[in-house]
């Protein structure tokens, strides 16, 4: 090696008294190592400054080292609080994100997310709701030998696979304290049918209502698809109801946020008239007027406890076991007691 040139495995190993396939096996965090040599090895390559070739690594390992986000969620907000988490572990390694959005409704659908793995061979990928529930997806990444984490709002894989909220708890909660501020008529916007989201949440206003003793009609609950459009068309039918509800569930803060609009369409104040609480607590609800009152869902954790789980053997820090993470509300200004 001369001083212009850099330091290169084949450096690495004959200074450590070593082959290069133990060169390699420190590099790649193998198990099949002995601590005297990996110590010996690491400190060579700290003293010589030497970087590992990632296409070189790559080979080794039959996986890129890049992280696919795979997803069909219509909520832009949560996909975006996802992404800032799972980056915020990636920053400073060698990984990549890599984002795959995909057509749940296509029966082609599983033929192209393996043709996607087969082709970019990531070293990992986590799976968003709904796509993260279906089992046979699941089962295609194993088949593979592709490591997965699935994200959801319960859980429905092994921990070292999942990262999973309390929904269904924390709605009953939310739920819970428009009762105490003397809501009866408490509609719900409900999510898109086929998202465990939308059940968890859906579940959660039920129970509360029950365990409340309120009784409630079929007809308090609109459908809803996670979008703001979609919350103002909900908004316009259970605004028609007579008598008209003093409080609104929605669950997500997208269709809040196109509940307010509809509301002030309507002369209603918020919460004077009409109180409302939202779900997912991202950068919408705190922009609204009033504030919005909602339930934080720990997207950007999740996303972080995620990445660890896919690349903490590569980076030593390892979290498989923690899978489940607490959602909480968060109350400000948009829920009051009804007016008279």
């Amino acid at each position: 090696m001369t001083k212009a040139s850099q330091p290169t495995i084949n450096d690495v190993a004959r200074l450590a008294g070593v082959s290069k396939k133990t060169v390699s096996r420190v590099i790649n965090n193998s198990d099949l190592l002995n601590e005297d040599t990996r110590k010996r090895v690491e400190q060579v390559i700290a003293e010589l400054g030497y970087t590992p070739n990632p296409q070189a690594r790559a080979l080794a390992l039959r996986r890129n080292f890049v992280i696919a986000l795979i997803h069909d969620n219509p909520n832009a907000q949560m996909v975006l609080g996802v992404q800032h988490g799972l980056l915020e572990v990636l920053r400073d390694t060698e990984f990549e994100l890599l984002v795959h959005p995909v057509d749940r409704g296509d029966p082609e659908m599983l033929g192209e997310i393996r043709r996607f793995l087969e082709r970019q061979r990531p070293y990992g990928v986590m799976l968003l709701p709904p796509i993260s529930e279906n089992d046979q997806l699941a089962g295609l990444c194993a088949s593979i030998g592709c490591r997965y984490v699935r994200m959801g709002s319960a859980p429905f894989d092994v921990p070292e696979r999942m990262v999973a909220s309390n929904d269904r708890e924390t709605v009953r909660h939310a739920i819970g304290h428009l009762i105490e501020a003397g809501h009866r008529h408490i509609c719900v916007i409900a999510g898109p049918r086929g998202f465990r989201s939308a059940l968890e949440r859906q579940s959660g206003y039920e129970e509360a209502m029950k365990a409340a003793g309120l009784p409630f009609d079929r007809t308090w609950i609109a459908p809803g698809d996670y979008t703001f459009d979609s919350g103002m068309r909900a908004t316009e039918r259970l605004l028609d109801l007579s008598p008209r509800p003093t409080a609104i569930f929605s669950s997500n803060d997208e269709m809040a946020a196109g509940a307010i609009h509809v509301a002030r369409q309507r002369g209603l104040e918020i919460p004077a008239d009409l109180s409302i609480i939202g779900f997912d607590d991202t950068t919408i609800a705190s922009h609204l007027w009033p504030p919005l009152t909602t339930v934080r869902w720990p997207i950007e954790t999740m996303a972080r406890a995620a990445a660890l789980k896919l690349i903490g053997n590569s980076v030593g820090d390892e979290d498989g076991e923690h899978a489940l993470f607490l959602s909480t509300l968060i109350r400000r200004a948009s829920v009051a007691a009804p007016s008279t």
